[in-house]
């Protein structure tokens, strides 16, 4: 029973940190259709700038704050003055943000290396909270929980402001949200941002569990991308959902049969996609 509480313990802050990672990612493909290959960058980038923050400044506290903030300006420089260049031109989006990958991947491994690089743990996190005789790291519980508090936050913003009406109409219908003189290019820009800051919040954050290394900006990017496809477009819900079955599916099919714990993850997607296309919770058709 143990084994079970703890593995489904693994499995929610695995998925609490792809959620992080793939809202965002979500709500761009939804808004703007655009894969953006660069998601997974962002994601490294923060968990490397974060370990160098850290690293002089003694702060975890400040490169959660800081770093995030200064990816989502990055973010917003390169929706700004390249993609929104490509509106509508599917291919050459990819492309762009296919080459921005590399371009950052090789930027990352020449100022950083191709060491592996785990951020350190807050101080008052790096013990262990023992229920009964199930013992479990309080940095995996804050992972949890700082990810219900954002899903919630999410929601709120989504569901209960006008910027979130706004966005949700442009998920599902585009061309009626610039019909009603909406600034859409505005709007696109600052969700790109926000997906960009997610992603460097979640390469913090995961940086003390997975690291930062050469190679996982692909990695998590698959990942996201499976969540999106398991969740839908457009939804943040689906998000949740789909991170947190991703999550739960990766941690015990790693522990039960490591030996197809690629086959587990790309299963069930495998079979969301043949019989519901869009997603489970997918909003745009």
């Amino acid at each position: 029973m143990e084994f079970w509480i703890v593995q489904s313990l693994n499995g929610i802050a695995f998925g609490m940190l792809l959620f992080l990672l793939a809202a965002g990612l979500s709500l761009v493909f939804g808004l703007m259709r655009i894969v953006n290959l660069t998601h997974g960058s962002f994601y490294l980038l923060g968990a490397y700038i974060g370990f160098t923050v850290i690293g002089r400044t003694g702060s975890f506290l400040l490169a959660v704050v800081v770093v995030p903030l200064a990816i989502a300006a990055l973010g917003l420089v390169m929706h700004r003055f390249l993609l929104r260049r490509f509106q509508g031109a599917e291919l050459s989006q990819v492309l762009l943000t296919f080459g921005a990958l590399f371009i950052f991947a090789d930027f990352s491994l020449w100022y950083w290396g191709g060491y592996s690089h785990v951020l350190s743990k807050p101080a008052f996190l790096a013990g262990s909270l023992t229920i009964g005789t199930i013992v479990f790291p309080a940095y995996r519980i804050f992972v949890i929980v700082t990810g219900v508090i954002i899903a919630l936050l999410f929601w709120l913003i989504l569901e209960r402001t006008r910027l979130g009406s706004m966005v949700r109409a442009g998920v599902d219908d585009e061309e009626m949200v610039r019909g009603l003189g909406i600034n859409t290019p505005r709007l696109f820009t600052a969700v790109f941002a926000l997906g960009a800051f997610l992603a460097a919040l979640s390469g913090i954050i995961g940086g003390p569990l997975v690291g930062a290394y050469p190679g996982a900006d692909f990695e998590v990017l698959l990942l996201a991308l499976v969540v999106v496809i398991i969740g839908g477009l457009g939804s943040i819900g689906g998000a949740f959902v789909g991170s947190l079955l991703v999550g739960l599916i990766d941690t015990f099919g790693r522990a039960l049969v490591p030996e197809l714990a690629m086959f587990t993850i790309f299963a069930p997607m495998a079979i969301i996609l043949a019989l519901r296309p869009r997603g489970l919770f997918g909003r745009i058709g």
